[in-house]
């Protein structure tokens, strides 16, 4: 087999076997596939799409190309996976608070893609933390902490970290094949008992529509199934930011106000929904209402808190952050409000332009290898349907010069859609798949 062979079948618009499916996995792995050849086979896939059949065959082989780890713990391993979205940090509290309740966390989780954050450069916002580990360091800190959140070490499916970078930087982000395989590739190497996964739909996701979100879910939980992993997938509305900030020590913020809080609000919702059913389908809950009701206790009473503190000093970062969050996360030299420009209800919010409005500050990378700036976003962003009046604060942009803070506050105000009447706000959760 060669690359050129099985990138000539995509042009005459033919699938690739599962054996050649396999070869390029362990191409991509090896490093024998060159950046051309793995970005034309990503654009390949992206337009011409895989059978079902080859959509499981690229994932167990993408799966196949490293390690796949086993487990020696009291309870159930479990995991979390979103499909992208904005102001979406959800990670960040969920598998503290499964950990809280008895189950064990091996969060595998990747960079910013696209327009979208990611869990890992959110964590590095954290002085000190550093998300890389080393599978058997992944195991003994989720043995004696009950959760870690990492980037796939380099014996974690290989395949997938070449393929992942090339996809950012090619314009193939949103195929649903390269999506399925990506994600499910690293965690079925994870050796899960259970999964639960966040199909996002909406203006702020990769998937716009209830149809397409619908399309993800069934992939993701017919691959991952078909795989012997039980697997969930919750829809999700991603119509507006889930935390009311974009740019990651800014989220960061966001989940220690609701860690240290009360515990309430969109993202509480959205971890109950999620963790309700993954303690539900591990025997740890009576059924999914009693799991999500768990969860929310345990963010309410500060077990959550506890051991995301315990998982930031196994990974390296400050001791009392958790008392003392707010001293140790970078911030901005220029804030600049945005203001609404005429009264109105805010009628829609384009979370892919606020996304790419954050990319552009330095909080997201244009192309592979760029530095994040873990300080610069949106902060205090407005929510559907709320009333407001001209001259209103709509959001705030942190940036590190005033160029940059006015290119982003026009972006904010084209993006957030002002109306004469209330919309209608769509429901939070969607549906469940699987």
């Amino acid at each position: 087999m060669n690359a050129r062979a099985i990138l000539a079948k995509f042009r005459h618009r033919q699938n690739p076997t599962r054996e050649e499916l396999a070869w390029v996995a362990g191409a991509l792995a090896d490093g024998s596939l060159s950046d051309a050849q793995a970005g034309a086979f990503a654009m390949g896939v992206c337009l011409n799409g895989l059978s079902d059949v080859g959509r499981v065959s690229l994932t167990l082989a993408m799966r196949d190309s490293g390690r796949i780890m086993n487990w020696d713990v009291p309870g159930p391993v479990l995991d979390k996976h979103s499909t992208g979205g904005v102001g979406d940090c959800t990670s960040l509290l969920l598998a503290p608070a499964l950990a809280a309740c008895g189950a064990f966390v091996p969060m595998i989780s990747g960079r910013g893609l696209g327009h979208t954050g990611g869990t890992l450069d959110k964590l590095e916002a954290i002085p000190g933390v550093s998300t890389r580990m080393h599978a058997d360091r992944l195991q003994q800190t989720v043995r004696e902490v009950g959760c870690a959140i990492v980037g796939a070490s380099a014996d974690i499916a290989p395949a997938d970290k070449r393929l992942y970078a090339v996809r950012d930087v090619s314009s193939t982000v949103d195929s649903l094949d390269l999506i399925t395989a990506s994600i499910l590739s690293k965690k079925l190497a994870a050796g899960l008992d259970g999964l639960v996964l966040d199909v996002k739909i909406g203006s702020g996701a990769f998937m716009k529509t209830l149809k397409e979100g619908q399309a993800l879910a069934e992939a993701l939980t017919k691959t991952a199934n078909a795989a012997k992993c039980r697997t969930t997938a919750i829809i999700s509305d991603m119509s507006q930011p889930l935390v009311p900030a974009l740019g990651n020590a800014l989220e960061v913020a966001e989940v220690m106000r609701v860690l240290t809080g009360k515990g309430k609000g969109p993202i509480v919702d959205v971890a109950a929904a999620l963790g309700g059913v993954l303690l539900a389908n591990g025997g740890l809950a009576a059924d999914v209402q009693d799991g999500a009701d768990a969860i929310v206790k345990v963010i309410r009473n500060g077990a959550a808190a506890e051991k995301f503190a315990q998982m930031l000093a196994a990974m390296g970062g400050p001791v009392t952050f958790v008392e003392n969050w707010r001293r140790f996360l970078p911030e901005a030299t220029v804030i600049r409000e945005v203001t609404a420009p005429r009264d109105g209800f805010v009628a829609a919010i384009d979370g892919e332009q606020l996304g790419l409005a954050v990319v552009a500050l330095g909080g997201g990378r244009m192309v592979e290898g760029d530095r994040i700036n873990p300080a610069v976003g949106l902060s205090d962003i407005v929510r559907l349907g709320t009333k407001v009046s001209r001259g209103q604060v709509i959001a705030v942009v942190h940036a590190t010069r005033s160029e940059d803070a006015d290119r982003a506050a026009a972006s904010v105000t084209g993006a957030i859609a002002m109306a004469g009447s209330k919309p209608r706000i769509p429901e939070l959760i969607q549906e469940r798949v699987g």
